[in-house]
């Protein structure tokens, strides 16, 4: 079998080469572009959970001390 198919192999093993480098710097570029997006969609949802707890810290911050505070924020219409 080796002896039928090592002529040809040997004809055309600069092509088969290329073809093979071909495929190969495109698979390189698909799976880098997706891992871009999984990148860029990772980088999103930390933009969002960090800007959640920053609304949270600073919802905290602007707490009622006491129980006076929290009345008169009610009444007035600022809580």
């Amino acid at each position: 079998m080796w002896a039928l198919i090592q002529p040809w192999l040997l004809r055309n093993a600069l092509g088969l080469l290329g073809w093979l480098a071909a495929v190969a710097a495109v698979a390189a570029v698909l799976l880098g572009a997706r891992q871009a997006g999984r990148n860029a969609e990772r980088v999103e949802r930390m933009r969002k959970t960090i800007e959640v707890q920053r609304d949270q810290l600073e919802a905290a911050a602007r707490r009622p001390r006491d129980r006076d505070e929290l009345a008169r924020r009610l009444r007035d219409g600022t809580f």
